[in-house]
């Protein structure tokens, strides 16, 4: 799978950019037919503490597949989210069986 990652008002390091494309890539052993994911790393303005917001686009095909969430660390936040796209996955997959 292609993986774009792009981070929004900040640099982000290697070990932030390895650690998002080491999370999608876990997303093809559960379907292997992912064309491309599009990773957003944005620093949310907010006084709050949860202003790491990741956003993730996962194309395959006939469908794009989307989550968002708002956490403390951009780990956490890409975790959550790869949960979410795990879900969707399964359901994608379960609809082109039946």
């Amino acid at each position: 799978m292609d993986v774009k990652i792009e981070a929004v008002n900040f640099e982000a390091d290697k070990k932030l950019l390895d650690f998002v494309k080491e999370k999608l890539q876990k997303l093809e052993q559960i379907f292997d037919n992912i064309v491309m994911g599009e990773v957003f790393l944005k620093l949310d303005r907010s006084s709050e503490g949860e202003n790491k917001v990741a956003e993730i686009k996962i194309m395959v095909p006939g469908k794009d597949l989307f989550a968002k969430k708002q956490c403390k660390t951009f780990e956490e936040a890409t975790d959550v989210c790869v949960d979410a796209l795990r879900k969707q996955i399964v359901k994608h997959k379960e609809k082109l069986i039946a």
